[in-house]
């Protein structure tokens, strides 16, 4: 998952990520099918970096800053 209904539409095409609703949910998010790698690269081509990174049950969450 790469961002939520609130997300920037154009970062999101950037990304290649898709908007879908699971069911039983009342809000969409984005979702890719790359790696995080190639997420990560493609932000950093972007101006993103890493700030921080931490698991949280069995999902993993990078923390972003663009300069």
């Amino acid at each position: 998952m790469v961002g939520d209904e609130n997300s920037d539409p154009h970062l999101m095409s950037v990304l290649g990520a898709k908007k879908r609703t699971m069911l039983g949910n009342n809000f969409s998010e984005y979702y890719v099918n790359d790696a995080p790698r190639m997420v990560l690269d493609k932000l950093e081509s972007l101006g993103y970096r890493v700030v921080s990174m931490t698991g949280v049950g069995q999902t993993l969450v990078w923390c972003l800053h663009r300069e």
